[in-house]
């Protein structure tokens, strides 16, 4: 009788210190599944002008069957760096004439502010039409990209690159005005055109430089 009692306690410790074991692991391993949780999402790499585009397109169709392209340009972060041709955030500007309403969507490496990471879209207005010199213009125009652009623009401007002291950081913008038969990439030296220390203007479809200041 004495050994089934043995055998049943021993049962019962076994079963216990089991039990124990399996919630001490689990309890060591919530933490570390909490914390890897809470690790800040790195972020993107930063693309090019055409690449920005692309990535904004889509939610551009899904907006407005007939979205077209009016204004693409980069901006800076405080977080994430740019260069050769890339930038960490994209502004891409549609519009959409069977709607007349306009719409801009970003593209951007982080979060950062108000800014989101990804392809977001803000709230659309209302357009009545070219107002401007800008004008809405197919994406099967975009044949040069910002990397071909930035290379074609400090070729032609060895004389403002050789000037003394400290150049701003390089934007971009492409447009598409009655001056010229293509859209074009302006390659700044500053952040807009009316501010910036040099430009050069280049051909979206061929690539060819159009002017320069």
């Amino acid at each position: 009788m004495g050994s089934q009692v043995d055998s049943r306690l021993r049962k019962y410790l076994f079963f216990f210190l089991t039990v124990a074991l399996l919630t001490s692991t689990a309890c060591s391993d919530a933490p570390t599944q909490e914390g890897k949780a809470k690790e800040p999402e790195k972020p993107s790499a930063p693309i090019t002008g055409r690449q920005g585009f692309q990535m904004t397109y889509p939610s551009a169709r899904g907006w407005a069957a007939d979205a077209m392209p009016i204004r693409v340009r980069s901006m800076d972060l405080e977080t994430v760096k740019g260069g050769d041709g890339k930038a960490p955030l994209w502004e891409v500007t549609y519009v959409s004439p069977s709607r007349s309403r306009i719409r801009i969507f970003t593209w951007s490496a982080t979060d950062e502010g108000s800014l989101h990471k990804g392809v977001y879209g803000a709230p659309d207005d209302s357009w009545s039409g070219p107002s401007g010199q800008e004008r809405p213009f197919s994406s099967t125009q975009i044949e040069t990209d910002t990397p071909a652009a930035l290379k074609t623009a400090i070729d032609a401007s060895d004389t403002y690159l050789k000037k003394p002291g400290r150049k701003p950081p390089i934007s971009y913008l492409l447009q598409y005005t009655p001056r010229y038969a293509n859209p074009v990439w302006i390659v700044l030296w500053g952040n807009s055109v009316g501010s910036a220390e040099h430009t050069i203007t280049i051909d979206a479809s061929t690539g060819n430089m159009l002017a320069h200041d």
